[in-house]
């Protein structure tokens, strides 16, 4: 906490920074031991500054073998019963302290021990200071990230101490930034100087407040070399931090471009290819996304060992699924309706409606859970306002692979040549001996199974439930409108472009206006190219 201009540090008292001195001489001592009745006794029944000792005591000795207690400690969960100090369990036992005793009840008349804010104040930074020993990065960056909520200058020689042991090169840049903030009151003026430089190099906001102070006119003690120096670092932030927002609505737009993306790829087709208005779409986007949740429970159900690479499994599951259902639809319903664009219409909209009501009654009206493997979950700090999350970056690389797959289908395969025949002219294609009713259920089931991947790809960054593809299938339309009908990579360019504009748009004008700016947008497009970004070329006749 900031008292004034120049006040960084905030630790309690005198006594208490002479305590953190004394932690540091012991820690530098470094034999571990288990913690003994005597240090026990004094963290239960002494005083405030009994606990303080055998706070500095237990980090000196028991290093790791401490934490159990101060943790206990640290949550209320120590309790003093005559001689004993036990640690409260969360099934209502206890484990003695000094003797590693089970005690099957916590004792009635056991007394809680309750610490005051010096002492809580003393005990954060004493497992901090034990954390940084400790052989597991995360315990470590742990420790880091709770001195740097409360820097002192005192702690330098242990974070000096922590700095050169440290391998890890993540953490020890951490370190070094917290050095730094530390350091920023130094009496040196080059260690000042140093520490400005350093802070200069992040893109933290915290690190620009501190230096925002430095800044000040009237700030004693600052020559301006110091204040040029601090003016710098502070720009230097400011501009990584410009940076972030820029590259974090690119990558947004891009992510959200991608999802709409994979959304109307299958729609693309079906309606692109086929001419038909497939109301249902956004349904089967919704199956493919509950074939991915019951993949998962089937996995952690049968073989929890390899639930991480439940995914890969899910991806043809949906598929298979959502096609399925497509392939039904076609032949049992729109096969008779080709021609008539309104009645399709209708009835792939009351298709939708079945199954969602088939959803609701088989899995429930809430949503359910679909969880991201390890794999997919946490990101990638690129500055402290732009992290690029896993399961995001998937998404591109997986809509990007779906796409080349379906060009390479279209362009490359017999049945990619059958579906441009029958798309370009039905009669003629039929004369030449292509199934056109089996071409027709096939390209019907391969738009489906790609709204399937689409539902897979979806339930990993958000809720599934069954009005999912609900969202989607307006979007959808507008991406196949803008791209040109049929045109895949006119598919492409419109959904990242809708995406990146949509995301940038939302920045100053909030999600709700940016909806309709795009709308807008969409609509003068067409008005002045009907025939989208990308037009059809050839021959066509008509169906």
């Amino acid at each position: 906490m900031l008292r004034s201009s120049f006040s960084l540090f905030s630790l309690p008292t005198f006594v208490f920074r002479l305590a953190v001195v004394w932690l540091l001489f012991c820690f530098s001592l470094g034999a571990e031991a288990r913690p003994d009745a005597g240090q026990l006794t004094a963290l239960a029944a002494g005083d405030n500054d009994a606990k303080i000792a055998a706070l500095q005591q237990l980090a000196a000795q028991a290093e790791t073998d401490a934490l159990p207690v101060l943790e206990a400690l640290q949550d209320d969960a120590l309790y003093l019963f005559g001689q004993s100090v036990l640690i409260a369990r969360a099934d209502g036992g206890a484990v003695d302290a000094l003797t590693d005793e089970v005690l099957a009840e916590l004792p009635a008349d056991a007394e809680n021990i309750t610490i005051n804010n010096r002492v809580r104040g003393a005990l954060a930074v004493t497992l901090a200071a034990i954390r940084l020993a400790s052989n597991h990065a995360s315990t470590r960056l742990e420790a880091i990230e709770a001195l740097r909520a409360n820097p002192d200058a005192a702690l330098l020689p242990l974070l000096d101490r922590a700095w050169a042991k440290e391998e890890n090169a993540s953490i020890r840049k951490r370190i070094e930034i917290t050095r730094a903030m530390m350091r920023l009151q130094d009496t040196d003026r080059a260690v000042r100087l140093e520490a400005i430089q350093t802070l200069g190099q992040t893109s933290d906001p915290a690190n620009r407040q501190l230096l925002e102070p430095l800044l000040a006119k009237d700030a004693a003690g600052m020559d301006p070399e110091l204040r040029a120096a601090a003016q710098k670092a502070v720009t230097q932030i400011n501009n990584r931090l410009a940076r972030g927002e820029i590259l974090g609505g690119i990558f947004s737009g891009l992510s959200l471009g991608s999802i709409l993306l994979l959304a109307a790829l299958g729609l693309a087709v079906i309606y692109g290819l086929m001419g038909v208005i497939n109301m249902a779409h956004g349904e089967l986007i919704m199956i493919g996304a509950y074939a991915t949740y019951v993949t998962q429970t089937l996995v952690r159900g049968h073989a929890p060992g390899w639930f991480d690479w439940y995914p890969l499994l899910a991806l043809p599951v949906s598929f298979l699924a959502a096609a399925l259902v497509g392939i039904a639809m076609e032949r049992l319903v729109i096969r008779h309706l080709y021609g008539r664009p309104l009645e399709t219409l209708l009835a792939t909209w009351g298709i939708s409606l079945i199954l969602i009501q088939t959803v609701r009654t088989f899995f429930g009206a809430q949503n359910v859970a679909v969880e991201n493997p390890a794999w997919l979950s946490g990101g990638i700090e690129i500055y402290s306002n732009l992290i690029l999350p896993y399961n995001r970056i998937a998404i591109i690389v997986f809509a990007a692979a779906v796409v080349l797959a379906v060009a390479l289908l279209l362009a490359r395969s017999r049945m990619g040549l059958f579906v441009r025949a029958v798309t370009q002219n039905r009669p003629m294609a039929r004369c030449m001996g292509v199934p056109t009713g089996r071409v027709d259920a096939l390209t019907f089931g391969l738009g489906a199974g790609i709204a399937g991947l689409a539902g897979s790809a979806l339930s990993q960054i958000g809720n599934v439930g069954p009005e999912l593809g609900q969202g989607y299938i307006v979007d959808s339309f507008m991406v196949v409108v803008l791209g040109g009908v049929g045109q895949i990579a006119g598919a492409v360019y419109a959904a990242l472009g809708l995406g990146v504009l949509s995301k940038f748009i939302e920045g100053f004008a909030g999600a709700v206006l940016a909806k309709i700016a795009i709308l807008l947008m969409i609509i003068a497009f067409i008005q002045k190219r009907p025939q989208g970004i990308f037009a059809l070329k050839g021959r066509f006749a008509e169906q």
